[in-house]
């Protein structure tokens, strides 16, 4: 079988595609160079003191990681150079970047985390960099306006992640289904692994950071409970699998199907995941393979942001288990106890 590279795939599907663009396929190949780049650092990211925290504190009130310095960087170098960018946000800076006067532009706007679960380096547990690509709304010129940036999901022109671990793995969606490449080190290249990836309609595992219990709301809690003792197809009970870093939790659901959950508490009202550069793009994927992704209430794709770091709670996975939240919540709703945190009672 004949080994396709990710930039031989593009190619061979532009056609498919009404974003696939000339200036597209460069975007997304300076996104792949950049990971590459950032995959190589963090293999040696025991040998050069780049594990650990940097003693700063970022715009989303966490403990900045060396890493995670390193990644931004080397992510907003690259893809404000690309010449198919108009603005950008990183999950690590506070403001929209609008490219320089200096740098050419092009129609496109990248939302990024360039380093989900970087904590994690220190103890040798998979990390990822997730990515949304927007387009610029029709007609605008000059200088990005934020509400040009704050798009619902559904308008995503593509979305993926970069997993980093035992291999690198470069998984996206233009829309025509979500494929799969693994990075060969020994030519540099991701390589088409898993094509037209599909998540199970219903899964055997449930993920969730159970450790927060207290603080969930009563619909939360008979969600979960809901987990702990249905069955699954063949019968036998669901496994719970909690790795604390989203590209990886999801990259697993993608793979096995069930369902990953970070609801909201009574610290976080609103959720803690970042609707824009975490929730939506996995979200776009999740639909392109057969999934559904809710915050509860409804379908991720359809929130629209209100600010460029909206958070939101996030149910995603297999379309089963997805719904069966979503009616859990709704008969709360009904009843109006799901705003009812535990830890308040």
């Amino acid at each position: 079988m004949a080994e396709i590279t990710v930039t031989e795939h593009l190619l061979l599907h532009q056609k498919q595609s009404p974003h696939a663009t000339e200036q597209f396929t460069g975007l997304l190949y300076d996104l792949i160079l950049s990971g590459k780049t950032i995959a190589r650092r963090i293999n040696k990211a025991g040998l050069l003191d780049l594990l650990g925290g940097t003693g700063e504190i970022n715009v989303q009130g966490e403990n900045v990681q060396k890493m995670d310095e390193i990644a931004n960087r080397i992510l907003t170098y690259r893809m404000e150079r690309c010449g198919a960018l108009c603005a950008m946000s990183s999950e690590e800076n506070a403001e929209l970047v609008r490219i320089k006067p200096e740098f050419p532009r092009g129609d496109y706007i990248l939302i990024f985390d360039p380093l989900d679960g970087s904590s994690n380096i220190d103890v040798n547990i998979n990390v990822g960099t997730l990515f949304s690509i927007l387009h610029r709304p029709e007609g605008k010129r000059g200088e990005v306006s934020l509400e040009e940036v704050l798009q619902p999901g559904h308008n995503q022109a593509a979305a993926g992640y970069i997993l980093y671990g035992p291999s690198t793995m470069f998984v996206f969606s233009t829309g025509q289904g979500v494929h799969g490449f693994t990075l060969d080190p020994g030519v540099g290249e991701f390589l088409l692994s898993h094509p037209n990836m599909r998540i199970p309609e219903q899964g055997k595992i449930y993920s969730v950071n159970e450790g927060y219990r207290k603080n969930w709301s009563a619909a939360t809690c008979e969600a979960v409970d809901w987990f702990h003792n249905c069955e699954t197809q063949d019968g036998t009970p669901y496994s719970s699998r909690y790795v604390g870093a989203l590209v990886a939790d999801f990259h697993r659901t993608l793979i096995y199907g069930g369902i990953f959950m970070y609801p909201a508490d009574i610290k976080r009202p609103e959720g803690k995941l970042r609707l824009m550069c975490e929730a939506a793009p996995l979200a776009f994927l999740a639909e392109q393979a057969g999934g559904r992704a809710s915050d509860g209430r409804g379908r991720i794709m359809e929130r629209k942001p209100e600010c460029l770091h909206s958070r939101t709670p996030l149910f995603i996975g297999s379309s089963n288990d997805v719904a069966a939240v979503e009616k859990i919540y709704a008969q709360h709703r009904h009843a109006q106890t799901d705003l009812i945190f535990t830890g308040a009672l």
